[in-house]
């Protein structure tokens, strides 16, 4: 049977939704507004209703988009947003105190074009911050019809279950592919087990799985990925080898590799929806085309075995990224 439609926070939504940072920032050569704004128009048009943005994306520039592209169509899309990173230049640093939550929630409405955000996440973890304190803020937000929902970014099943324990958690945003496995240590389960979607973010490896990266030296030179450990130059030979050994599995099925990672990314449970992002029209429609096609069982674990914490090199992000990230790692 084909897969569903999935529901956030009460709201059926398609599986596949669509995350719009690159269209302001991360991966280098982002579209002109223009065509951003267009490729939004025609992700509504051919089915996407699950936007995703962040206050952190071009620092404002995703948000604004976004709400350009959303004039007239607000009701078409479930509206997601984060706030919590902040970031200038080399300075960076988390701030999820109530003030700020209430205080940088009006500025994405305002930039949204909106009077109510349909999901509202905490990007990251605030150490300084009980989660206690900022999903109170966050729950007196909802009872204000501000927000629909709670969600938290890159947080363990402690912080979920703590935070939950305050109000219902709406979704869970955590990186999650074949090659990024860190969610099934616990918080997948503790999703599950405390009605939490799941949402997964580079559901395609940052385009690894998707036949999208070939050398990492090609990358432009503000490409995030060019400081991430698995495109180093040690790293990559091995990396790329198990891509390729992906495509021709994918080849085999009929699908392309993005289509074969994101049903991956579905089978892993009805609570988990995937939102890859692109800049182009041409992934834009890949990635949804099938969106409903099931990945057979022996497939899914032929890539278990191929795509594994094991198998993989290097880890997701570099050093200095590390202490931010609470969600749980491998040993």
């Amino acid at each position: 049977m084909p897969l569903g439609r999935r529901r956030i926070n009460g709201h059926a939504t398609n599986p596949i939704g669509l995350g719009c940072m690159s269209l302001s920032w991360a991966y280098g050569g982002r579209p002109s507004d223009a065509d951003g704004i267009r490729l939004l128009h025609h992700a509504i048009d051919i089915g996407y209703d699950h936007f995703d943005t962040a206050r952190l994306y071009g620092l404002g520039h995703n948000e604004t988009l976004v709400g350009e592209a959303l004039k007239g169509r607000r009701d078409k899309v479930f509206l997601a947003s984060k706030m919590g990173i902040f970031a200038s230049g080399d300075k960076r640093g988390i701030d999820c105190s109530p003030a700020t939550i209430r205080s940088e929630l009006e500025v994405s409405l305002r930039l949204l074009q909106t009077d109510h955000i349909d999901l509202y996440y905490l990007h990251r973890l605030d150490f300084s911050v009980p989660i206690e304190e900022s999903v109170g803020a966050l729950a007196d937000l909802v009872r204000e019809g501000k927000i629909g929902g709670i969600g938290l970014s890159e947080m363990s099943a402690d912080t979920l279950r703590r935070a939950a324990s305050v109000h219902p958690v709406a979704a869970m945003q955590t990186e999650y592919s074949p090659w990024t496995r860190q969610a099934e240590i616990a918080v997948l389960h503790a999703c599950r087990e405390l009605g939490t979607t799941f949402v997964a973010f580079s559901p395609v490896a940052r385009g690894v799985l998707a036949n999208g990266v070939h050398d990492p030296a090609a990358l432009e030179e503000k490409d995030i990925r060019r400081a991430m450990p698995r495109f180093s130059a040690e790293n990559w030979p091995k990396n790329h080898a198990l891509a390729l050994a992906f495509n021709r599995i994918a080849e085999r099925e009929g699908v392309t590799p993005a289509q074969l990672s994101l049903a991956w990314v579905l089978s892993r449970g009805e609570h988990v929806v995937a939102i890859p992002g692109t800049g182009k029209i041409a992934h834009l429609e890949e990635n949804i085309a099938r969106w409903d096609w099931e990945i057979p069982a022996a497939v899914a674990a032929e890539i278990d075995a191929l795509i594994n914490q094991h198998t993989v090199s290097g880890h997701r992000y570099a050093g200095a990224m590390l202490p931010t990230i609470d969600t749980e790692d491998f040993d």
